[in-house]
């Protein structure tokens, strides 16, 4: 999962999804990380409003640390998310042109919603982080049934 700065959305999603993993006794099978296509935040927890939000929801995001991602997150893994259309492009141009399949917008296994881009929550109030864990949660479940499904 990959946003701007691994602060807000990114960190989210993957909490989501090893919680949408966990549930259906797959942690040991598939891995899981997140990044930002930027450097600002490495070292950092994700944004407070983020694990607050996410808290209210079981969800403990804590021991997460923002990183930047890497070219090699493409050989890593088998999917590589985008939260929005820039972090996309950037991440096209970092991947080689065999890679680049990986690539998809999360938001493009969510079911339950008709539009493309997570939206970084980092300026608004915290009705915003609340709406991303709710895009995120339901992409978590259409991803998961979408990985089910290749296997």
């Amino acid at each position: 999962m990959v946003c701007m700065g691994n602060i807000c959305r990114s960190p989210t999603a993957q909490a989501v999804f090893e919680k949408v993993v966990e549930r259906r006794g797959l942690s040991d099978q598939i891995s899981i990380d997140s990044a930002g296509t930027h450097a600002y935040h490495v070292g950092e927890q994700p944004d407070r409003r983020s694990q607050s939000v996410a808290l209210d929801r079981g969800i403990d995001m804590s021991a997460q640390r923002a990183r930047q991602v890497e070219a090699s997150d493409f050989d890593r893994f088998d999917y590589v998310l985008a939260m929005d259309k820039s972090n996309y492009n950037d991440l096209k141009r970092l991947a080689s042109p065999t890679k680049r399949k990986k690539l998809h917008l999360f938001l493009d296994f969510a079911k339950d919603w008709d539009v493309a881009e997570v939206p970084d929550p980092y300026y608004g109030g915290s009705h915003g982080f609340e709406r991303v864990l709710d895009m995120v949660e339901s992409a978590s479940e259409g991803l998961l049934e979408d990985i089910l499904s290749r296997q």
